[in-house]
């Protein structure tokens, strides 16, 4: 830290705060958004809890290389904002301390976090979002341990039906249990008891013992009358349904690290449309992390407010660009991997305009005297505050208490 001053210091702080509270509001936003349907899809599959948590964070990664841009950009605007709206930004540059060398620390910023971002996509996110997929299909298909579900019948292998009133211990102690089982001879054998256990076997993973204890076993026989024993321990194995392998890595683009994707993307020996997917989404990923290098010129474009104005229209317009520019890439993307247009053209296009945009709203702040970035949006946002201001009720109290005075 000596190589900083005590500006470059000021800015840290000023940038850091900000810059975490957003990332982790945006991130705690995405997460909680995400959390309350996997519970749904959790309880519906008859899955633990806990893998919902582990769902989750494979998610992270996802959600991370949206959020840390975010608050890298909030992040510096705001502290450029508070600079402005509080006269120092205008004292630092009276003292020849420009845009360009203030933005020293930011930019240290935006490199480190480019990097890490480009190491999220780039390697950690494939590899989450392909553990995330895994583990949809393995709840689905019952290798997570599927759960009984309580007070409701149960369909085990097609033929056994079973039934717990209320489980205990974790579940698994199971308390008055009723298990009906039918063979391919039409015979029935229902069995009732106080209560049961899973137990694993030795000799076999395909199947488990489910031990009853104080009940009573019925057998339909097909005759007029059935065989009725009672049992105080009883041993009913249980054959599990066979679990199919989850796919290989790799059905889907989005699964490809950086160096696979490049790999395929360049391979003239595999189909057409496989390397324009590959391509799409290679770019796709770069894109997103090359213009994190633009975020600070375009916080500070957006952070200086007109004089003598305290307008926070920059922070929303921020916002909404991004985000835009960001769906723009997602469309670009898409378009690209079906061939409508070239990934270079359909991702690398929309990126040279909007840098061009950006570097002309920081010339207009940085370079040009008493230029805007958005100051014809911001004439309109101030009339538009203006006008709203006089149906408050505040405003009409005070032209009421004007009127009182004039007469």
């Amino acid at each position: 830290m000596k190589f900083l001053t005590a500006i470059d210091r000021y800015i840290l702080k000023a940038t850091l705060l900000p810059m975490i509270a957003v990332f982790i509001i945006a991130a705690s936003l995405l997460v909680l958004d995400k959390m309350l349907r996997l519970f749904d899809f959790v309880a519906v599959e008859g899955g633990p809890v806990g893998v919902v948590f582990k769902m989750l964070a494979n998610l992270l990664p996802e959600y991370a290389s949206l959020a840390i841009p975010l608050g890298l950009m909030l992040g510096i605007l705001l502290a450029f904002r508070k600079l402005a709206t509080s006269s120092e930004l205008d004292v630092l540059r009276a003292v020849g301390l420009g845009y360009n060398r203030l933005l020293r620390v930011p930019y240290m910023l935006t490199i480190l976090l480019a990097i890490v971002n480009l190491l999220i996509v780039g390697y950690l996110q494939p590899l989450s979002r392909y553990y995330y997929e895994q583990m949809q299909f393995q709840l689905r298909s019952g290798a997570l341990g599927a759960s009984i579900k309580v007070g409701e019948f149960n369909t085990l292998k097609d033929r056994m039906a079973l039934r717990v009133e209320r489980s205990e211990d974790g579940g698994t102690k199971l308390i008055g249990v009723f298990a009906r089982i039918a063979n391919a001879k039409g015979q029935v054998l229902s069995i009732s008891a106080r209560e049961g256990r899973f137990l694993a076997t030795a000799d076999s993973r395909d199947t488990i013992i489910l031990r009853l204890v104080d009940g009573t076993l019925i057998q339909d026989t097909g005759k007029a009358s059935p065989r009725v024993l009672s049992f105080t321990v009883h041993d009913l194995p249980i054959d599990l349904p066979k679990i199919e392998e989850f796919r290989q890595r790799g059905q889907k683009e989005r699964e490809y690290v950086l160096p696979e994707l490049l790999k395929i993307g360049w391979n003239k020996e595999l189909p057409h449309d496989k390397r324009l997917q590959s391509l799409s989404n290679l770019n796709y990923r770069l894109v997103e992390v090359v213009m994190m290098l633009l975020l600070p010129l375009l916080a500070v474009a957006l952070a200086v407010p007109p004089k003598r104005s305290t307008s926070s229209l920059g922070v929303f317009v921020s916002i909404v660009l991004v985000v835009a520019y960001h769906k723009v890439n997602e469309y670009g993307a898409d378009v690209a991997s079906l061939g409508m247009i070239h990934p270079f053209i359909a991702l690398w296009g929309p990126f040279f305009l909007f840098a061009a945009l950006i570097v002309w709203m920081y010339y207009r702040v940085a370079f040009v005297p008493g230029g805007q970035a958005i100051g014809a949006l911001e004439s309109v946002y101030a009339k538009v505050i203006r006008y709203l201001k006089r149906f408050s009720p505040q405003q009409r109290r005070l032209e009421a208490v004007k009127a009182r005075h004039a007469a």
